[in-house]
């Protein structure tokens, strides 16, 4: 159901001081609708605070693995948002238990408190015959939530860039200090980076009546590139010259065996297994609409974003000049 927001709306999010959570709470504080962010730790979602009012954002919290947090959470709700995800596993925190049965408690609290609307995030190359855990079970959220709400809009962005990412940034600080850049699989798969502001805005659309109930929309960026153009854009902007080393598939998952262990792994063999496939919006979400263009949204271009963040990464920082002389 299509809800105009407003000062007597209230929205539930689940996942909200994420780094996609916080650009979604304050595209919802400009509507003035109340917030209810379900976070596991709320005494670290203090930043969400001044994106609104004064008593407008309020942290509570919350787990999917524990269905009664987020009844409570959910109650008195007109729309429920879940914004939850992990790129990699660590303890209880599965694949499984987040994506998969977290997705299915959230939309049962969703509907036991009456939620007029319900938007699920999931991601471009969700699918249940992957080699992909985290495709796989993506894909099982998504279906979870379905059979819950099957009026449910669901977003399955690309790779999400922005100021606080963890893709160009990671880039850029390996550059700062690595000679080389890895290519894996020689960087031929392709991605389709997609601006975080504009998922935000797409989050509102499928709120209103901008988008169809009961629809998967696919967001990507206006470009489409591959890692290997995606590490030269790094380079560009970073003003760094590194060597870039092609890393075949099979030596990638040997030494992401390895990464894995590390807290905030930079690379796990599951990981590995999804760059064997391109990360695009599809043909078929072209055609029929259901992407950011068929929610009359601009994306914005990588250049007119990703310099300004990565030039803290310059050799000589802010005072580094741009365009680079070298180009």
């Amino acid at each position: 159901m299509a809800i105009d927001l407003g000062v007597s709306s209230r929205v539930t999010i689940f996942g909200g001081s994420g780094f996609l959570g916080r650009h979604v709470v304050q595209a919802i504080a400009k509507t003035g609708a109340r917030m209810l962010v379900g976070v596991r730790r709320p005494g670290l979602a203090g930043h969400l605070q001044p994106l609104g009012g004064v008593g407008q954002i309020y942290a509570v919290q919350a787990n999917v693995r524990y269905p009664d947090s987020l009844i409570r959470a959910a109650e008195g709700a007109d729309v429920v948002i879940n914004l939850t995800g992990i790129l990699a596993p660590g303890g209880k925190q599965s694949f499984k238990a987040v994506h998969d049965e977290g997705a299915r408690n959230v939309a049962e609290a969703a509907k036991k408190a009456g939620a007029k609307s319900f938007i699920h995030v999931s991601a471009i190359g969700a699918d249940p015959k992957s080699d992909s855990a985290y495709a796989r079970t993506k894909a099982a959220g998504e279906e979870a939530v379905r059979e819950v709400m099957p009026d449910a809009v669901i977003f399955r962005p690309s790779v999400v860039f922005g100021p606080e990412d963890e893709f160009f940034n990671r880039f850029a600080a390996m550059a700062r200090i690595s000679p080389a850049l890895p290519l894996i699989g020689g960087g031929h798969t392709k991605l389709q980076p997609v601006f975080v502001g504009d998922v935000a805005k797409a989050v509102l659309a499928g709120i209103s009546s901008k988008a169809k109930a009961g629809k998967i929309y696919e967001l990507g960026g206006p470009e489409v590139l591959s890692m290997k153009e995606i590490m030269q854009l790094v380079l560009l902007y970073t003003e760094r010259k590194r060597l870039l080393v092609n890393l075949p598939f099979w030596l990638a998952n040997l030494q992401a065996q390895f990464l894995q262990w590390l807290p905030n792994p930079p690379l796990t063999p599951d990981q590995v297994r999804m760059l064997r496939n391109d990360n695009v919006v599809s043909a078929a979400a072209i055609k029929d609409g259901r992407t950011l263009d068929g929610l009359n949204i601009r994306e914005v271009p990588i250049s007119a974003v990703v310099p300004d963040y990565l030039e803290r990464f310059r050799p000589r920082g802010q005072f580094s000049p741009y365009p680079p002389a070298h180009i």
